[in-house]
């Protein structure tokens, strides 16, 4: 099984950045790609909306179909998900990518921020999950190998990782652990459940909310496509609950000549990401 033609993914956040990226990796094999995300119209301060995201992923070959969702509303999602499968038939692989990010001490960080975060991380991962959750037992009945792919890193207890940011950490690594949770949940139903994590800072919109960053040290969100482009197309009833990040799983298939994936070839001295120890 080695690629994803005829599939239908569902990614949260796809209007740019890494969901995007994930989007037109799987279209390039033919496959379905639902776009659910909130920009609709164009931003000048964000590029990329839902409709740009679909004519993209058209154009790398496969076929796309456009919804604005706001995860944190259930009703939204529902209703995105029943678009979804009236129009393609099913879903077969979610992605959980959207994500809400503040960097700031618990002083700075004001609850409508904190509520964001853990509207979109954490409740946005589950509810996405959860609403999907009848199209992925049909798809793995029909052996259509069906995964849930969180964009969330490994969990880790060490104090380093919460100081700075405890309301960030605590979101993401909600989405963690639904990741652990939901993988043996669903493994009686034959769905695997993952997180992807990079090991460098990717160059995307989200920077804009950390001040500083400089983007020749930093990588494409292309090494994250193709890292989940080998999770989505392998055996989901052995590959489940794994915490992978992304240059060590490239490796593993062979991979270790990452320089393309570089926003400036030739860089050595990337930006760690957070919570990779």
């Amino acid at each position: 099984m080695n690629d994803l033609k005829g599939k239908t993914l569902f990614i949260t956040g796809a209007s740019r950045g890494i969901g995007l990226a994930i989007g037109k990796r799987a279209a390039r094999d033919g496959a379905n790609v639902v776009i659910a995300a909130k920009t609709s119209d164009p931003n000048p301060k964000l590029p990329g909306t839902i409709h740009t995201a679909a004519a993209e992923s058209e154009a790398a070959g496969g076929r796309a179909l456009a919804l604005q969702t706001d995860i944190r509303d259930e009703a939204s999602v529902l209703a995105a998900v029943e678009q979804a499968v009236a129009r393609f038939g099913g879903i077969d692989i979610l992605v959980n990518n959207a994500s809400a990010i503040s960097l700031t001490p618990t002083n700075a960080t004001p609850m409508k921020r904190f509520d964001l975060m853990f509207g979109v991380n954490v409740r946005g991962t589950y509810l996405c999950t959860q609403a999907c959750l009848a199209e992925l037992i049909k798809s793995a009945k029909a052996g259509r190998n069906p995964h849930v792919l969180n964009m969330s890193p490994p969990l880790s207890m060490r104090e380093h990782w919460f100081a700075p940011h405890v309301a960030y950490t605590m979101a993401k690594f909600g989405m963690s652990e639904c990741t652990l949770g939901h993988a043996g949940e669903f493994r009686p139903h034959g769905i695997a459940v993952n997180s992807l994590w990079p090991r460098t800072v990717i160059a995307t919109a989200a920077l804009q909310m950390i001040p500083g960053i400089d983007l020749a040290k930093c990588r494409r969100p292309e090494i994250l496509a193709d890292a989940a482009h080998l999770i989505l197309t392998s055996d989901a009833a052995t590959t489940t609950g794994n915490f992978f990040i992304d240059d060590e799983l490239l490796a593993r298939y062979g991979v270790t000549d990452l320089d393309r994936y570089s926003v400036k070839p030739g860089t050595t001295d990337f930006i760690p990401d957070f919570f990779v120890d």
